[in-house]
């Protein structure tokens, strides 16, 4: 029923539905809605049904717009929804942007302590009147207070027009703040506030709702840059060396809380403090912390930097010296958009090129492409191994959608069985065996030669040079010995592909369409497959450079080919261009690059529009 002195017109749906629907919350940064929004995405989580929250913030640190998106999918589609039945517009700035975006029909929470404007009343939209300042104004006494607490008032209103159990969500309240008693009253007062005025004054819960099922078993939420950090410590890494940059710094966060809790040794008899065996140093700029990178693997260590584009761009030189030099280095970029400082919390997947090819030169790396934070876990324990095995770079390429939003994944599991792959590295009693230790000769089949490390034996040669050398690591100039370096360095990059994760490849009978995507794209584009009618098409996601052979035969078995990332200039179509071979004709390109993540509906879109041209 209608609050006393207002009326609240509330048009029926065509129908409910059940654990179906996306909401969108509008906000301002800086006020404490992230961790609000997390909470929702949790509670809905716990019930057991498929889950998505996209985080769209701004660069700077407060006052200016933020969204949360919360897709709800029983059948488990959870890319970016393309409208919303809900819209919660807590941002007065924005008031004419998120009403636009409400389907037909859907719904709008507002807050009536002020006035709605009557040009702002879009016809068709069901307006939800709550005056959650003035609530928090008279059950709270500060505006710090009050600012943070209307944010949770404001989920108490949700968990009640979505049918949430409020007994479970205070519960979560309980986990998150049961260290801070004066907080969690606070938290568990406004969830309260919001939830006895909303199942007082309006119909609940809504006509879309959750209903639970199952507990989620088997399931977890994780961000990417958390699962890139428990990748790297599973890995066996014990040193770090970056400088902060969105959307990465959190990868260093994590493996710092990680390493601090499990990277200590026992507690010495006498004295205070544990010894530990990890050393992570936040250094002067990029060019700094691959350097010390660099250095560490010489010595033997496992070594990781973790970096955006600005900062790859930084690496460019650096990254030459280690694929030259032939030194093991992993290095993480979380890719944003750009060029230059370009858009730092938008996402985007246009460092392919500058990955693929760091640095001057002819060089070639191995670059991993994770898909959600489960293969950004996975990934990252290989690009240790490959990095070792083939005495080289690899990079993972994650991007903001994955590392700074929670995504619904298997739980991660582990082989305790595991034993890191250091590649041919000799010690003493195979040094002392050898007539004599080249350290660019005596290539094995996949082009790796033997290295050693500081400290084994003074016959092993621990001399790496960047500048041009041949087999014994001595300096040339001599044409055919540079060239006999470079044709090995070629071959073994070659002979990574079968050792990378294999493409995801979907193949349909008698489809003459193929769709090629990377990463984050692999909801959207999936979901897409099926909304575009009388069109049966293949799947393949790229999931390692340089390219498995699945690759070249997917394109070779397809009309077309329809290339979909996320960057204006078709760079992974440029890429399997080259190094397939196959005609420019032949692989279309479907770009997005305006910093949001895709929506499958866009991307059956473009889809149709090319094929219909």
């Amino acid at each position: 029923m209608a609050r006393p002195g207002v009326s609240v017109e509330v048009k029926p749906a065509a129908g409910a539905r059940v654990n179906e629907f996306a909401i969108k919350l509008a906000n301002v940064n800086g006020t404490g809605s992230a961790s609000t929004n997390s909470l929702l995405m949790q509670a809905i989580f716990r019930m057991g049904v498929s889950v998505s929250g996209k985080n769209l913030f701004p660069s700077n640190i407060q006052g200016l717009p933020t969204w949360f998106e919360i897709r709800v999918s029983a059948s488990g589609h959870t890319a970016r929804a393309s409208e919303y039945d809900l819209m919660v517009a807590m941002n007065g700035q924005t008031y004419t942007q998120d009403i636009a975006e409400v389907q037909a029909a859907g719904y709008l929470l507002y807050d009536d302590s002020w006035p709605l404007e009557s040009e702002q009343r879009r016809p068709g939209v069901n307006f939800l009147g709550v005056p959650l300042a003035q609530l928090c104004a008279d059950r709270f006494a500060t505006t710090k207070e009050r600012t943070l607490m209307k944010n949770v008032a404001t989920a108490g209103v949700l968990v009640a027009l979505l049918g949430l159990p409020v007994d479970e969500v205070t519960a979560l309240l309980e986990e998150t703040y049961s260290r801070h008693p004066r907080l969690l009253e606070d938290n568990q007062a406004a969830l309260r506030l919001g939830y006895e005025y909303a199942t007082t004054h309006l119909s609940c819960p809504l006509p879309f709702h959750v209903v639970k099922l199952a507990p989620p078993t088997g399931r977890i939420l994780i961000d990417g840059n958390t699962a890139v950090a428990l990748g790297a410590l599973y890995a066996g890494a014990t040193v770090a060396a970056w400088y902060p940059i969105t959307p990465s710094t959190s990868v260093m966060d994590g493996f710092s809380r990680l390493c601090a809790q499990y990277r200590q040794g026992p507690k010495p008899d006498a004295g205070e403090g544990r010894p530990h065996d990890y050393l992570i140093v936040q250094a002067e700029d990029e060019l700094a912390a691959l350097s010390m990178v660099i250095g560490a693997n010489w010595a033997g260590a496992r070594a990781f930097t973790a970096t955006s584009g600005p900062g790859l761009s930084l690496m460019q030189e650096l990254l030459g010296l280690a694929y030259y030099t032939e030194v093991p280095a992993v290095v993480v970029d979380v890719q944003r958009a750009g060029p230059s400082t370009g858009m730092p919390t938008r996402v985007q997947q246009a460092d392919i090129l500058a990955a693929a090819h760091a640095s001057h030169g002819d060089t070639r790396h191995i670059v991993l492409f994770p898909a959600d934070p489960a293969e950004c876990f996975y990934f990252m324990v290989q690009a240790f191994d490959l990095a070792e095995r083939f005495q080289t770079p690899v990079l993972l390429l994650s991007d903001l959608e994955i590392g700074m939003n929670e995504w619904e994944v298997p739980e991660l599991t582990w082989d305790d069985r595991y034993r890191p792959d250091r590649g041919r590295v000799l010690g003493r009693d195979e040094l002392e065996a050898l007539d004599h230790f080249w350290r660019y000769g005596d290539a094995d089949a996949e082009g790796v030669t033997p290295r050693t490390l500081p400290g084994v034996s003074p016959l092993g040669g621990h001399l790496i040079r960047g500048s041009g050398h041949d087999r014994r690591a001595d300096y040339t100039e001599n044409p055919g010995e540079y060239q006999e370096v470079m044709d090995r360095l070629l071959r073994k990059h070659r002979a990574a592909a079968p050792h990378l994760p294999p493409p995801v490849v979907e193949a349909q009978p008698g489809a003459d369409i193929g769709v090629i995507t990377v990463g984050s794209c692999d909801l959207a584009v999936r979901e897409a497959l099926e909304l575009i009618p009388g069109v049966r098409s293949s799947y393949l996601r790229v999931r390692g450079y340089p390219f498995a052979e699945e690759v070249g035969r997917f394109i070779e078995a397809h009309r077309l080919c329809f290339v979909v990332e996320e960057n204006r200039d078709g760079q992974l179509r440029s890429l399997l261009q080259i190094e397939t071979g196959a005609p420019g004709a032949k692989l279309r390109s479907v770009p997005s690059y305006g910093g949001l993540p895709l929506t499958a509906g866009w991307v059956a879109e473009q889809i149709t529009r090319q094929l219909e041209d």
